[in-house]
């Protein structure tokens, strides 16, 4: 596991940025596309001293004037701010900014109200475990042939990595457990005695497939993007999504599925005009 969130993620994004994002030359002899270091360190008007003990985690407390100029210098998005600030304080111990919260698993009354609007659209709810605490009548159409909505509090983590089935429902499905760990760890991680426990779970079920995960991925999941399903009745499936956080009271996030592509919106169409008996939500 890695002990070190902040400097994950300066170092991911120094290497995302080409020097020409930030209006510097490639030049010769450059090893990869990414910032070297001490450009990173020029651009933010700080040491690179400085810079490579915040990225070996030797030092986990910038001030608030370092993480701006950083924020600058990565070219960092207001999401991708947040997360950074949250990372800063996060690397005091015992810091969690939910407390001792039980992940929220009950849905508000409007909440379950929008759910059933967005019909036969699928959606579904997760809270910070990642636990589908709500999902439309189309979510379950398009979930339930590919096994993930068998447990009685499905976990959209524990499925991907440790049921069989999921490698092959999802093709991509190194992409999809990244997904799943960059969730997880968005908020206070391990810090969180109760992500601590779940992200133990999977250590000792899915072994390095998680941890090496852990160790590698940022905590900072897309919002949107398209994923493939391969679902046994209609067969592949090319849906975009996007990602809504709800209010930080209700530890909840909203992921709708749209069809991407004309071909998986005429599948989805026949899915869901099929008889089906199953719940509207579950939580």
């Amino acid at each position: 596991m890695s002990e070190n969130e902040l400097g994950m993620f300066l170092r991911g994004r120094r290497a995302a940025i080409t020097p020409a994002e930030v209006g510097l030359p490639a030049g010769p002899r450059r090893r990869t596309s990414g910032l070297r270091r001490s450009e990173v360190a020029m651009l933010a008007g700080v040491s690179v001293e400085y810079l490579t003990r915040l990225e070996q985690g030797r030092d986990r407390h910038p001030s608030p004037q370092v993480l701006s100029a950083l924020g600058e210098a990565l070219r960092l998005t207001p999401s991708q701010r947040v997360h950074l600030y949250r990372l800063s304080k996060a690397s005091g111990s015992g810091f969690s900014c939910m407390g001792d919260a039980v992940p929220g698993r009950d849905v508000r009354p409007t909440v379950r109200a929008l759910l059933e609007r967005l019909e036969p659209t699928p959606a579904i709810l997760l809270n910070r475990l990642n636990e589908i605490v709500g999902r439309t009548a189309g979510f379950e159409r398009l979930a339930g042939p590919i096994g993930l909505l068998d447990a009685p509090m499905p976990n959209f983590a524990w499925y991907v990595f440790t049921d069989e089935r999921a490698r092959t429902a999802y093709p991509d499905w190194d992409h999809v457990a990244d997904e799943q760990v960059a969730l997880l760890k968005q908020g206070p991680f391990r810090a969180d005695r109760h992500v601590a426990g779940l992200a133990d779970e999977l250590t000792r079920s899915a072994g390095d497939a998680f941890v090496g995960r852990v160790g590698t991925v940022p905590g900072l999941p897309r919002s949107s993007g398209i994923v493939r399903w391969v679902q046994p009745e209609v067969g592949e499936l090319r849906l975009a999504y996007e990602m809504l956080d709800l209010s930080a009271e209700d530890d909840q996030r909203l992921i709708v599925y749209l069809p991407a592509d004309a071909a998986t919106g005429a599948a989805l169409h026949g899915l869901h005009h099929r008889p089906h008996g199953l719940r509207v939500v579950s939580g």
